[in-house]
């Protein structure tokens, strides 16, 4: 039986541009960073109240692990288009958060906006993944 989703990917180009916008622009925690002797990066953080969710930032590059140097150049021009969304950031205060990141330099698509589900605001990483950040009704 499954009993949660421990690990969620998100595919970015630079593993310290990604380090960068998720720790310090976005405020998550670092919960591994490990150089394997292979060259192999395996990079996880997470929102500091969610302990038991890691994100993988994984790399999409030639040479890597499980890719294809075709199915990189792919997956560089699928990221680069903007229309991968790999998810919803919840926030408490969208408002409050909307106006700290773009202090950081965190690059918003559309602005908070009353929705059904809440207030949203949209944004993306240095890669162009697009994320929901979203305060729930």
């Amino acid at each position: 039986m499954i009993t949660k989703l421990s690990h969620a990917t998100i595919y970015v180009l630079d593993h310290d541009l990604a380090y960068d916008f998720y720790v310090n622009k976005l405020g998550f925690d670092v919960r591994m960073d490990m150089k394997l002797d292979n060259g192999f990066r395996w990079l996880t953080v997470g929102p500091k109240n969610q302990p038991e969710l890691d994100i993988v930032l994984f790399e999409v590059k030639e040479g890597g692990t499980m890719m294809s140097n075709e199915i990189v150049a792919q997956m560089r021009d699928l990221l680069h288009t903007g229309v991968v969304g790999p998810g919803v950031f919840q926030t408490d205060d969208c408002d409050a958060s909307y106006n700290e990141f773009k202090e950081r330099g965190v690059e918003f698509v559309a602005p908070p906006q009353d929705q059904f589900y809440g207030i949203e605001a949209t944004f993306k990483d240095p890669f162009g993944n697009i994320f929901s950040l979203t305060q729930p009704k």
